[in-house]
């Protein structure tokens, strides 16, 4: 008995050779020399005239070979794909994560389309933006982000002082250098705030992800392996269509 998996294996190399056999049917059909044929032969008006050997072209293409051909070749693809396409309407199996049935008898197409999907989702969460592992995070309930411990910090002003590098005297004035002196004149409390996710928590969905990517192709090769009953229908429309 056939399997589904094995009509999708001759399926890519019938398409690849009915394409070929119709390509090469529309190029001789427009060689317009191939269909033609001539028959020519000589008589002179007398017995003395010369006498020239008969003159002869075959046909080499008839269209209607030509079309019986390409009705061969196009049967056969659409013979496999009914079997596959009726095939694919039966085909189903349950996509079953850690023992438990996640989704239950999906067709074959649909987890085909989910296993799309799932690299899609891969991709993003795999470039989900994670919080910064020099710092310390913990959940903020006031505003549902992630935050850091308080950080203080001083604020200083920069303040102007004299040094007296000689006294006055009764000849000179007294000597003063201005300097500048940083005081603290108060204190900054730094909080960060942030909306990305903790490593670990990334790590949880891409595996995740690859578990259920895992268990989608479980189920795609379990239902890839239905039975299926061998479709004839190209013969049928082909007799009509070139009848």
């Amino acid at each position: 008995m056939t399997k589904l998996n094995q009509i999708l294996a001759v399926e890519k190399g019938v398409k690849s050779d009915v394409q070929r056999k119709v390509t090469d049917a529309y190029h001789q059909i427009q060689k317009a020399p191939l269909l033609s044929g001539i028959s020519r032969t000589y008589q002179p008006i007398d017995d003395e005239g010369e006498q020239l050997p008969p003159e002869s072209t075959r046909v080499q293409v008839q269209a209607d070979e030509v079309l019986k051909g390409v009705g061969v070749a196009l049967a056969r693809l659409f013979d496999v794909t009914a079997t596959k396409d009726w095939a694919n309407c039966e085909a189903r199996a349950d996509v079953v994560v850690d023992g438990t049935v996640l989704l239950e008898q999906v067709p074959v197409t649909y987890l085909l389309f989910l296993e799309k999907q799932l690299t899609d989702v891969y991709t993003l969460v795999s470039k989900l933006p994670t919080l910064d592992p020099a710092e310390t995070w913990s959940r903020d309930e006031a505003t549902d982000t992630w935050r850091t411990d308080p950080v203080k910090t001083t604020r200083t002003k920069k303040v102007p002082r004299n040094h007296v590098l000689a006294e006055a005297t009764d000849k000179h004035p007294a000597q003063v250098q201005v300097y500048n002196e940083d005081i603290v004149v108060g204190y900054w409390t730094k909080v960060n705030f942030s909306g990305a996710l903790p490593q670990r928590r990334v790590n949880e969905l891409l595996a995740r992800v690859q578990k259920l990517q895992d268990a989608v192709k479980y189920a795609r090769e379990e239902a890839n392996g239905t039975e299926v009953v061998d479709k004839k229908v190209g013969e049928r429309v082909f007799a009509y269509l070139f009848a």
